[in-house]
C-alpha cells in the first residue's frame, strides 16, 4: 500500500498497533509531550507530504487531552503537505451530547414566560467537536457505532460510522449455545432499531426495556416489553458508562424469568462504581469491544470479555485509500 501513513495517539496504541499490523504497516513516528503548563507538543518523526494519512484517536481516558492531541496531529499534517488526512475515532468523544434537551425546574416568575424559555442553555458538544476536526483539518472521519446517528450531519467532510453488529453476531453464535432460544433485548427505547436489526439476522423475538430517570445517570423504574421468561435474554447496547441501567435491566429480566443474561456493548466506558456493579449483577457475560482499552479492566472482572475490532477498522482504512465502498463492512467481518 504506497502513500499511505498510519500515525497512533496516546488513548490506544494496542489497538492501533493491531490495526497497523493487519494492513502490513509500521506505526508513524510521533513524539507526544506536555509542556510544564500542561500544553500538548505533538512532533510528527516522519515526512508526510503527499501522503494518506490516518490517525488513530479514541475518545476515551483522558478525554480532553486526547481530543486536543488529535487535533494537533491532524493540523501538523496537514500544514505539512499530507495528501489527506483522515481521523480514525473508534469511540466518538462527546456523542451523548448531542441535542438541546435539558429542561430546568422554573420559579413562579419564569412560569410566566413562553415555553421557549423552558430549555435549559446548554452546549450540544458533539457539533463542536465535529467544527472543531474540520477546523484542524481533517478530510475524512472514520468512527464506530455513533450514540447517535445524526452526528454524521454535523459534519461537512465524509463520515463512515461503521458498524459492530458483524462482530456482535458471530460472537452470539459461537459463544451462546443457547442462541436460537435467545431473545435480543434493548435497555432503553432509543435502541429498538440495533436489537430489531440483530434479532432479524438471527431470526429471534426481541424485547426492550422502557427506563424513566429522576436524573441522569439515575433510573427510577423500569417496564420490560416482551417475554423473556425461560429464554436466553442478550442486552445490546452502544456503550455502557456507570453500569446503572444495565445492571438493573439484568435484574429485571431475571424476575422476569430469563435462564441467562449476557451484555453486548460497542463501548464499554466502565467508570465510576461500573465494575462493582457488573461483579455483583447476575450476568453470563459483559461482552465490549475493544474501541476502548480493556486490560485492566478485565484484571479486575471476570466477566468481561472482548471482541477485537481492529480488522473492521483495518479494512475500512485499506478499502479508504483503495477508493472502495465500505459498505461490505456493514454486514460482513473481515477475514
Amino acid at each position: 500500500m504506497p502513500n499511505i501513513k498510519i500515525f497512533s495517539g496516546s488513548s490506544h496504541p494496542d489497538l492501533s498497533q493491531k490495526i497497523a499490523e493487519r494492513l502490513g504497516l509500521q506505526l508513524g513516528r510521533v513524539v507526544t509531550k506536555k509542556f510544564s503548563n500542561m500544553e500538548t507538543c505533538v512532533e510528527i518523526g516522519e515526512s508526510v507530504r503527499g501522503e494518506d494519512v490516518y490517525i488513530v484517536q479514541s475518545g476515551c481516558g483522558e478525554i480532553n487531552d486526547n481530543i486536543m492531541e488529535m487535533l494537533i496531529m491532524i493540523n501538523a499534517c496537514k500544514i505539512a503537505s499530507a495528501c489527506r488526512v483522515t481521523a480514525v475515532i473508534p469511540c466518538f468523544p462527546y456523542a451523548r451530547q448531542d441535542k438541546k434537551d435539558k429542561v430546568r425546574h422554573l420559579d413562579f416568575y419564569e412560569s410566566l414566560l413562553p415555553c421557549a424559555f423552558l430549555i435549559q442553555p446548554c452546549s450540544i458538544s458533539a457539533k463542536l467537536v465535529a467544527n472543531m476536526l474540520s477546523v484542524a483539518g481533517a478530510d475524512h472521519i472514520i468512527t464506530m457505532d455513533l450514540h447517535a446517528s445524526q452526528i454524521q450531519g454535523f459534519f461537512d467532510i465524509p463520515v463512515d460510522n461503521l458498524y459492530a453488529e458483524p462482530a456482535v453476531l458471530k460472537w452470539i453464535k459461537d459463544n451462546i449455545p443457547e442462541w436460537r432460544n435467545g431473545i435480543i433485548v434493548s435497555p432503553d427505547a432509543g435502541g429498538a432499531k440495533r436489537v430489531t436489526s440483530i434479532a432479524d439476522r438471527l431470526n429471534v423475538d426481541f424485547a426492550l426495556i422502557h427506563k424513566e430517570r429522576k436524573k441522569a445517570n439515575e433510573v427510577d423504574r423500569m417496564v420490560l416489553v416482551g417475554d423473556v421468561k425461560d429464554r436466553v435474554a442478550v442486552l445490546v447496547d452502544d456503550m455502557a458508562d456507570t453500569c446503572g441501567t444495565m445492571c438493573h435491566a439484568a435484574d429485571r429480566l431475571v424476575s422476569a424469568g430469563a435462564t441467562k443474561v449476557y451484555a453486548i456493548l460497542t463501548h464499554g466506558i466502565f467508570s465510576g462504581p461500573a465494575i462493582s456493579r457488573i461483579n455483583s449483577a447476575q450476568f453470563e457475560a459483559v461482552v465490549v469491544t475493544n474501541t476502548i482499552p480493556q486490560e485492566e479492566k478485565m484484571k479486575q472482572c471476570a466477566k468481561i470479555q472482548v471482541i477485537d475490532i481492529a480488522m473492521i477498522l483495518a479494512e475500512a482504512i485499506r478499502r479508504t485509500h483503495n477508493g472502495e465502498s465500505v459498505s461490505y463492512l456493514f454486514s460482513h467481518v473481515p477475514l
